[in-house]
């Protein structure tokens, strides 16, 4: 049986990278114009949440959002889930109304199309290089002055599908002590079910994400940035942990 699901897989896959490319070639005079220029962003974030939307529904993953928290409008977060799928981008996307700014490795810019956009709207990092790292955070602080926030997954990359959560790094938690702004976990449930990094994998179906309470940064300082870290991760894995002894017998 598992043999005739291939072609599904393989097919499926495909469909994805379709998904991705038709908004953006589309959209693409409007999405040139609305990266043109810095303070337009927000406009760019609007197109890219309909992409999201595109791409998700098109894939047939019935996506909802479950809030412990409402985060205020025109008001600055740090953003932070866990990583497991390609389709991670997207349900934060739609997950999140303030417009955020990814950090992301600087590896996706190559990706054709998508990576153009990619480089010119999201904070590129390298992590083998201490200077991409310390651009990062002047970057940053240029678009939080703007009034956005910023998303990070801070487990660096995507773990083995065998780990329920890898470590998380400290980037995300040193930007959020050293702007006093508040961290956001975020839980995605079924992401790597529905969509991971293994090529012939996945199928429709539920897709949800839970916005956690949030965490104060106000009085925290740079020695704090390992404790925020270990309090954060812990909100998700908990969670994470929680959802699948509901569903053993």
């Amino acid at each position: 049986m598992v043999v005739l699901k291939y072609p599904f897989w393989f097919l499926y896959r495909i469909w994805f990278y379709i998904l991705v490319a038709l908004p953006i070639i589309v959209l693409m005079p409007l999405l040139v114009i609305s990266i043109s220029k810095e303070k337009w962003y927000p406009y760019f974030f609007k197109l890219a949440v309909f992409w999201a939307k595109f791409i998700l529904i098109g894939m047939g993953f019935a996506y909802k959002v479950i809030k412990e928290e409402q985060p205020e409008p025109k008001k600055s977060y740090m953003f932070i889930a866990n990583h497991t799928s390609m389709a991670d981008i997207m349900l934060m996307l739609v997950t999140v109304k303030n417009p955020f700014v990814f950090v992301g490795k600087k590896e996706l810019a190559n990706i054709p199309l998508f990576g153009f956009f990619y480089k010119r709207t999201c904070i590129l990092v390298d992590r083998s290089s201490a200077k991409s790292r310390q651009a990062v955070f002047l970057r940053a602080q240029r678009r939080l002055k703007q009034g956005l926030s910023i998303c990070i997954f801070p487990e660096g990359g995507v773990p083995d599908e065998d780990i329920v959560l890898d470590s998380f790094k400290d980037g995300a938690f040193r930007l959020a002590i050293n702007h006093q702004i508040p961290v956001v976990p975020i839980t995605f449930y079924d992401n790597k079910k529905r969509f991971s990094y293994t090529f012939f994998s996945g199928g429709p179906g539920p897709m949800r994400a839970k916005i956690h309470k949030f965490i104060k940064t106000e009085d925290l300082k740079i020695e704090d940035t390992k404790t925020l870290n270990t309090e954060a991760r812990n909100v998700i894995l908990n969670e994470l942990n929680t959802a699948h002894k509901k569903k053993l017998p």
